[in-house]
């Protein structure tokens, strides 16, 4: 690419809206009830828009809407907070709370809710959201209780594999324990061991504790139950040679407990639990490192060091993340897309990771990055186009790049991809049209005037095989500058590229206007030495190239002398 910045008149760009933007409609009158919205608060509503990536500035609209107790000041710098930093689950927990205190439960229910969407891995998120069902459900209906199961296994199921998920697994396990549920406590427990997580090994304890607290019976499904009484059993007549005769038989599950039999089973039970938990124990070991170099988990606007950069970098490339599924390979790089949101070297190691399994998915990623998180950065979009073009959905990367360019006005990178992908779909006019485009709106910045015009006069010539119209924009754009070198180059590259027997006085025209032009001495006698070449090759006049090399070896070999030559050089070529 030409020496021209991809940020050519690129200003702030306006505000991205959010995939997943929470829009809580004003109650009826709301505007009545609250009155009218604090004195300050347009001013800094204004100043948080104008600049929306100074976290600062909505950070000082939210203390301020909260401070004065304005629900809907507060309502709507909450929503429009939101929609751009969704990662910070504390404004989530906030939304909401505002929302139940001012006694609008379901909605605080619904902000929990839409906040999960946004991010699904925040256990702190889910546990509010749990706490808040418990706190605002009628307990005594049965179908509250099977709605708080729900919100669990949804919360384990979106959660329960990061490895800072043990609150939310205890909750759930003291919670089936308050219901009386023992059976479903021992479930939760025998996930939990399976899955490593910080707090193994206290899981494990109490899960023992929770074990000899109870019969088996009690606290083990009729499967097991059954399966390790029997083995209980039989071990018992091994070891003591005798069974107890004349009992009768009850049917399965309804057998009693003989005493001696119930300190087997636990041995048993807990020889089957040590068993996995050594197993989990060894996966804890594998991710200890990783786990203690992330010092960061949650997001945050201010930058993260190279060292927790390379951290997540070594631990997404962890070649035992990958034999642990694909499950456990995408919670790590949704973990690390909420502490590394802002930087899109992950995302696009994310995209690497999923486009061989799923284009949809794949193009979620790039969807939430550059219309949330990056939308403000342009490289990720482009990188969304090329996407959408190597897929064959050329509607989806126009999209992509007209919006990018309507938010990020004035990148010359952008309007190049532009005319790049309808080139390559063979729609030279259209690439012509935008190239144009571009000539006329920087008319008033030289510089990139003089870039687009030389873009558009080589696929002029090159393409659509039109030397005259490539010609007559190179001729144009040096009326605005002639003091651009790149374009008599381009001019005089196109003049020699054509055929010498046609018309050899295009070529004395570009060296004699360049030689007149407010260029650099080098570059004089650079159009000079390329006119000399091109008469010793095609001229049909020895006088020219004898006189034209005395002038060029004499400004080389005598630089006192060069405005002198330049002078002569410029005379010699006007003579002919």
């Amino acid at each position: 690419m030409e020496e021209v910045s991809e940020e050519n008149g690129g200003e702030e760009a306006s505000e991205a809206a959010a995939a997943t933007a929470y829009n809580m409609p004003l109650l009826e009158n709301e505007e009545e009830e609250d009155g009218e919205l604090p004195a300050d608060f347009d001013r800094l509503w204004k100043l948080a828009h104008d600049n929306p990536q100074d976290f600062s500035s909505w950070t000082d609209l939210l203390q301020y809407s909260e401070q004065e107790s304005h629900m809907t000041a507060s309502r709507r710098a909450l929503v429009a907070f939101l929609a751009r930093y969704p990662l910070c689950y504390g404004y989530w927990k906030k939304f909401a709370d505002l929302e139940r205190r001012a006694g609008y439960t379901n909605k605080a229910q619904e902000v929990c809710v839409q906040g999960l969407k946004a991010i699904p891995l925040s256990v702190d998120l889910w546990i509010h959201y749990i706490n808040l069902l418990l706190g605002t459900l009628n307990m005594n209906l049965p179908e509250s209780s099977q709605c708080i199961r729900s919100a669990f296994e949804e919360a384990v199921a979106a959660a329960g594999l990061d490895f800072h998920s043990d609150r939310l697994w205890e909750l759930y396990i003291e919670w089936e324990k308050e219901q009386g549920d023992m059976k479903a406590a021992t479930g939760v427990y025998d996930r939990i061991l399976r899955v490593p997580t910080q707090l193994y090994s206290s899981h494990y304890e109490k899960f023992k504790t929770h074990l000899n607290a109870h019969a088996p019976k009690d606290v083990l499904s009729a499967e097991e139950y059954e399966g390790l009484l029997e083995e209980s059993k039989q071990i018992h007549k091994t070891e003591k040679a005798e069974l107890a005769e004349g009992e009768d038989e009850l049917p399965p599950g309804e057998e009693k407990e003989p005493t001696e039999v119930i300190p087997k089973m636990r041995e048993l039970l807990l020889a089957r639990r040590e068993k996995v938990y050594q197993d989990l124990e060894g996966e804890v070991r594998k991710r200890w490192n990783f786990e203690e170099a992330i010092k960061r988990p949650y997001f945050h606007v201010k930058p993260l060091d190279r060292t927790q950069l390379k951290a997540w970098h070594s631990y997404l490339d962890w070649d035992g993340i990958i034999a642990g599924g694909d499950r456990r390979v995408r919670i790590l790089f949704e973990r690390c897309l909420i502490a590394c949101a802002l930087y899109e070297e992950f995302w696009t190691k994310y995209v690497q990771y999923l486009e061989p399994q799923s284009l949809d998915e794949a193009r979620g990623v790039f969807r939430r990055a550059c219309e949330i998180h990056l939308a403000h950065k342009h490289t990720m979009h482009l990188q969304w186009a090329t996407f959408e073009e190597r897929h064959g959905d050329l509607t989806e990367a126009r999209r992509v790049l007209e919006s990018l360019e309507t938010s990020i006005p004035g990148l010359a990178m952008v309007r190049l991809r532009r005319a790049g992908l309808e080139r390559r779909a063979g729609r030279l006019d259209e690439s012509e049209a935008l190239l144009r485009d571009a000539v006329v709106q920087a008319k008033e910045t030289p510089h990139l005037h003089a870039f687009y015009s030389i873009k558009l006069a080589r696929l002029l010539l090159k393409l659509c095989k039109n030397p005259s119209k490539a010609r007559g924009v190179l001729q144009e754009a040096l009326e605005i500058s002639p003091d651009d070198g790149k374009l008599h180059l381009n001019l005089l590259e196109l003049e020699v590229s054509g055929d010498p027997r046609g018309s050899p006085e295009g070529v004395q025209q570009c060296v004699t206007r360049a030689l007149a032009a407010p260029l650099s001495p080098q570059t004089k006698i650079l159009f000079s030495q390329r006119g000399l070449q091109y008469a010793e090759d095609y001229g049909t006049s020895v006088q020219r190239s004898g006189v034209t090399g005395l002038f060029v070896f004499r400004y080389n070999q005598e630089p006192r002398e060069n405005e002198t030559c330049q002078g002569i050089l410029l005379n010699e070529w006007n003579l002919f």
